[in-house]
């Protein structure tokens, strides 16, 4: 008998069923503004998202600045709960609730190191234009540090057993992750700009 101990679920589905298009749309049309207008954000980005815009050390509280981004974080607040559910965290799922809410802007050449989100419980990215082809969100087995001697895996191994993991990233839809996951966004090879909202869900 095998079992699996241990696992790292990772959350996915489509944003909503209904009126996505327009809710995507005033996304895509806001991102772009604050990427234009944010000169805070536009020096960070500088610095710490070479080739790209991020409002992350800027403009992080989308949510509480922005009517669109409020009607997304009503959207995720109800995954989240399902999330929070499937973990069977033993936490009231009101008390984790949104600290911070930026924008990704990856035109081609951009990349996202390697990284977690300290201090949060679970984090997450919607996708609200994705290039055919642009970079995947790469996960990171968390045992990783500790294999020591175990050989590699089979380049076609299951997905179970593969040291890191790539997902395409679709338009309208949203991945979440504990926030202690680490993960990367290689290199944006497509000349079209991958755009994303990433967030932060706190324990209050």
């Amino acid at each position: 008998m095998i079992k699996n101990l241990f696992p790292s679920p990772i959350y996915c589905a489509p944003l909503a069923s209904q009126g996505l298009k327009k809710l995507n749309a005033e996304l895509r049309e806001e991102s772009l503004k604050f990427s234009q207008i944010d000169e805070a954000g536009q020096k960070w980005s500088e610095k710490n998202y070479r080739g790209g815009y991020t409002s992350y050390g800027s403009i992080a509280h989308l949510h509480q600045v922005s009517s669109t981004f409020e009607e997304l974080q009503r959207h995720l607040d109800r995954h989240v709960r399902k999330y929070i559910q499937h973990l069977e965290m033993d936490v009231d799922p009101r008390q984790i609730q949104m600290r911070t809410c930026w924008i990704n802007i990856m035109p081609a050449g951009a990349q996202h190191t390697m990284h977690i989100h300290p201090l949060s419980v679970i984090s997450g990215t919607y996708y609200v234009q994705t290039p055919k082809n642009c970079s995947s969100i790469k996960f990171e087995d968390p045992r990783l540090v500790g294999f020591m001697a175990s050989p590699p895996r089979k380049a076609r191994a299951q997905e179970r057993n593969q040291r890191f993991v790539e997902l395409k990233p679709e338009a309208g839809s949203l991945v979440l992750f504990e926030s202690w996951m680490r993960h990367e966004v290689p290199q944006n090879q497509t000349p079209s700009e991958r755009i994303s909202i990433s967030f932060n869900y706190d324990w209050m």
